[in-house]
């Protein structure tokens, strides 16, 4: 899995189907090249001080690493927001969330 970087591929995401949990929304887009499933953070500042963005940042990344890619639809780009819950959600919970948001995502865009 890569990362996406650039802000066009942010905002293209963000036109795609998205799924919402407490501690995240997960947007997704269909790409017609050949590349690797593409993977992008973000968390905003009202979400607390630096600390506490990095903070749930560093939860998602890692929430991402246990997920298994064959949930994720290959040639994607996938965004994550962050949201001040993913401070204090129980992380097991958090991974059954992304797993349903996956599960979500492949549902409203089969094939």
């Amino acid at each position: 899995m890569d990362r996406l970087r650039q802000r066009a591929d942010f905002l293209a995401a963000a036109h795609g189907p998205r799924v919402s949990t407490p501690a995240f929304v997960v947007q997704n887009r269909r790409r017609s090249d050949d590349g690797a499933i593409r993977i992008g953070f973000t968390v905003t500042k009202k979400n607390g001080t630096a600390t506490e963005r990095n903070r749930i940042r560093r939860r998602l990344r890692e929430l991402v690493k246990r997920v298994d890619a064959v949930s994720m639809r290959p040639h994607s780009d996938y965004v994550i927001i962050g949201r001040r819950a993913a401070l204090n959600r129980r992380f097991a919970v958090m991974l059954d969330d992304l797993r349903s948001a996956l599960q979500r995502l492949d549902r409203r865009h089969p094939g």
